[in-house]
């Protein structure tokens, strides 16, 4: 067994440093540490190097103070005796400065006990590297919990941030994800390095279960034309020299172009590389013909199903199987077959050349040595295969502004609206606040509530606008109901203002006190008056048989009362008649004089009335 062991390890070794591009162009992937409460000597931006586990915050930031444990300053031990926990729920987070010493990922999840938010791992060196996950750790299983954020500092920011904890002051620490990826426009590409084996413990259980869990967002994004996505497989060849050799052949296919490492480490049994490299090729050629046809989110369904229906723990991995799930899909096998081509024949297959020549890094993208990993943006991602801090990382690959609306969702929220209200404007009354949560980091923006636009800059006021303002918290006046009564001290016609109203006294904001017309002798002052004193108004009543005229404020008889009413009625009759009676006359006297008068000079015309002469009608020249 060690020997087939051995074998494998020197096959392996080969594969992997004597590819055609030579994998040598490795790229750590950095991010801005900023310290900005210290020392003038120490404020500053320094590079960090972003580890391959853990939960990153892409797009968005982390604030923390910098503490140095007194022992076990490598964390390679549980810290049971101490927590840096923060004393209460306004305070900095902890991050934890340690010292290199046993796996980088037992540092972290020792410090994540401890209530730390972050930490700090000092090199030995000036020389940045990216710390990975351990290839063989049998306690590992604490790894898909592993969630803190990890960076690698240099020798000398290390060695000046210890010395600068010797002082009382304290160091504040911010390190900033916002510009980790590219963000240039409205579109995101991206790639997913994945394999097909299953086999591979721990990486291979957390791949599948991102694939599934990530499935339904990669396919939404693709399908509303956000995303362009594309699925890649890494491959390796074999050196002229050993293709002739059984270790090469069952690694490899198309003799030894194109390999990939034995999924159990043990060539005596199980299936072997060439196997893998075939499953791989067809997944390729499935989003090829997918994509070709207009649906290339397809291929997630397909390795979905797949890796739950050909599994090589049940023995079904081949490619029957495969067929089968293909089929399940109305994809034509024929047209996967004709992309798969001949694997035993010594030609070069299309598919999987320019999978090797993607491999190959460009630009300020690395050769892709790690999988499985995402690149965004031709940028490789860094950190744990975990579906939200996946889609953070892609929405911060949107040009600000353009972000889709997965992108604006609660779920990949940063919270940091929960400490505080983030410093934004807010209304501890109604819990009204101008923080919101993005993917990106808190947003102080006044919110519209109920439909109406609060308006101001968001950190220090915000309010109601126009005459809505009263809909939102009363438009922070007050108001009280009492007795059966609602009153109000907004002004709904303005743009503010807070009154109390008639009745009342007082600020119209914290409060507005009843006023006792009856003490304080403003209303009800009659002899004959009993005042009573009600909430925001109140009630005048008089003697018996005696009636309140409210508008001035006197008591008369009932009698006065109907002998008023019945000489106001008679008046107004014979206000009436006098009207009629001058309009007859108008008639009689004026209207008919005046038609009379032009009745008599028509008939003139025609005969001599009564004691008038006749009078004879000349002519011009020019009548007829």
């Amino acid at each position: 067994m060690r020997i087939w062991k051995l074998g494998f390890v020197i096959c392996v070794w080969f594969l992997l440093f004597a590819v055609e591009s030579c994998l040598c162009r490795f790229m750590v992937e950095n991010i801005n540490l900023k310290v900005t409460s210290s020392s003038e000597d120490l404020k500053g931006s320094y590079k960090c190097a972003l580890a391959n586990f853990g939960i990153p915050r892409y797009g968005g930031t982390l604030r923390g103070l910098v503490k140095y444990p007194k022992e076990n300053q490598e964390a390679c031990n549980n810290f049971t005796d101490v927590s840096f926990k923060p004393d209460n729920p306004g305070a900095l987070p902890v991050f934890l400065l340690v010292d290199r010493g046993c796996y980088f990922t037992n540092k972290a999840w020792n410090a994540q006990n401890a209530g730390v938010a972050a930490i700090l791992v000092t090199h030995e060196t000036d020389d940045l590297i990216t710390m990975d996950m351990p290839e063989h750790d049998p306690n590992a299983t604490y790894l898909q919990n592993l969630t803190l954020s990890s960076v690698f500092i240099t020798h000398s920011l290390g060695v000046s941030l210890k010395k600068e904890l010797e002082k009382p002051n304290p160091i504040l620490v911010t390190l900033d994800w916002t510009e980790a990826l590219p963000h240039p426009d409205e579109r995101v590409e991206y790639e997913f390095w994945t394999n097909t084996n299953d086999e591979c413990g721990l990486k291979c259980d957390n791949q599948l279960n991102f694939v599934k869990t990530f499935k339904k967002v990669a396919q939404t994004l693709e399908q509303n034309g956000d995303t362009r996505f594309t699925p890649h497989y890494i491959t390796w060849y074999c050196p002229e020299e050993y293709t002739s050799s059984d270790k090469c052949k069952s690694q490899c296919i198309n003799h030894g172009r194109y390999c990939a490492p034995d999924p159990e480490e043990d060539f005596s049994k199980g299936y072997t590389g060439k196997e893998v490299v075939v499953q791989n090729l067809i997944q390729a050629c499935f989003y090829k013909v997918a994509n070709e046809s207009g649906k290339p989110w397809l291929w997630w369904d397909y390795v979905t199903d797949f890796s739950t229906r050909c599994q090589m723990k049940e023995h079904k991995y081949d490619q029957e199987c495969a067929h089968e799930v293909i089929k399940s899909f109305g994809v034509d096998t024929k047209k996967i077959d004709e992309c798969v081509g001949d694997t035993t024949a010594d030609t070069e297959n299309a598919v999987l050349k320019a999978e090797q020549h993607a491999q190959i890094g460009s630009g300020t993208r690395g050769d892709v040595t790690i999988q499985p990993t995402v690149v965004i943006n031709n940028r490789q991602y860094r950190g744990r295969l975990d579906n939200k801090a996946v889609l953070k990382a892609i929405c911060s690959g949107f040009k600000e502004g353009t972000e889709p609306a997965l992108c604006l969702s609660y779920e990949i929220e940063t919270n940091e609206c929960l400490v505080d209200n983030g410093g934004c404007w807010s209304d501890k009354v109604t819990n009204i606040t101008a923080c919101k949560d993005t993917f990106r980091g808190k947003v102080c923006e006044c919110p519209v509530v109920n439909g109406v636009k609060f308006v101001g800059d968001g950190y220090t006021h915000c309010e109601a606008s126009a005459a809505l303002r009263c809909q939102v918290n009363n438009g922070g006046c007050w108001e009280g109901s009492k007795e059966g009564r609602n009153y109000t001290a907004c002004i709904g016609d303005h743009t503010k203002g807070c009154e109390c109203p008639s009745g009342f006294k007082g600020d119209g904001v914290n409060s507005c006190e009843d006023i006792d017309e009856c003490k304080e002798k403003k209303a009800c002052q009659c002899s004959k008056c009993k005042c009573k004193n009600t909430w925001g108004s109140y009630e005048c009543n008089c003697a018996a048989n005696l009636f309140y005229l409210k508008e001035h404020d006197i008591c008369i008889s009932a009698k006065d009362v109907n002998t008023s009413d019945g000489w106001g009625f008679a008046w107004v009759f014979f206000g009436l008649i006098a009207i009629g009676v001058v309009g007859y006359i108008f008639y009689k006297y004026r209207v008919r004089r005046y038609m009379d008068s032009e009745i008599r000079a028509i008939m003139a015309q025609y005969m001599p009335l009564d004691g008038e002469v006749e009078v004879p009608v000349t002519r011009s020249h020019g009548d007829i």
